[in-house]
């Protein structure tokens, strides 16, 4: 019995200690790009979203000569979205109603600041798009979308205007 045990070759402690260590490795590499691009594929949920909340608000512009809030645009997401939705920051971020749509949740907080360019957007001179707070009138409308999709304690924004301007506002990644 010991004679045929003495011929089999098995793997040492130390040549399975560096197959858990390489495997580590590449984890320790995947994950975060994992991560990263999850968070990317929820931020296309705010980008489509103000898409369709643009292409309704210049078709009502289109009927009615001023912009309108969801209810006159018939507007409201699909699904269960992860961003809340909003056209008059004013009425604050509140529940579905005619100027908010869209998931809450609760303890996340909502985008305060609307000043920042953090994707780079230029209008068509080459100049930096300010974004504004999300509002409508007769003549402009800004569309406003807040989620929380990372861990963070903070939620990711992005705005559109009448003009197509869609800005990057909070990182929340």
């Amino acid at each position: 019995m010991m004679s045929m045990l003495k011929g089999k070759k098995g793997f040492t402690l130390i040549e399975l200690m560096i197959v858990v260590a390489i495997i580590g490795i590449l984890a320790a590499i995947a994950i975060p790009n994992f991560l990263k691009f999850q968070a990317k594929s929820k931020m296309s949920e705010a980008k489509t979203n103000l898409g369709a909340i643009y292409t309704g608000e210049l078709s009502y512009f289109g009927e009615q000569n001023s912009y309108g809030n969801f209810d006159s645009i018939n507007w409201s997401p699909s699904g269960t979205p992860r961003y809340h939705f909003c056209l008059n920051i004013t009425t604050g971020w509140s529940d579905n109603n005619s100027d908010n749509r869209g998931a809450l949740v609760a303890n996340a907080p909502v985008p305060t600041s609307w000043t920042v360019n953090l994707n780079g957007a230029k209008d068509v001179n080459g100049n930096a798009v300010v974004p504004v707070a999300p509002k409508f009138d007769n003549t402009t409308f800004s569309a406003g979308a807040g989620g929380k999709i990372s861990t963070q304690t903070y939620s990711d924004g992005w705005s559109i205007n009448q003009l197509r301007q869609l800005v990057w506002t909070v990182d929340g990644t």
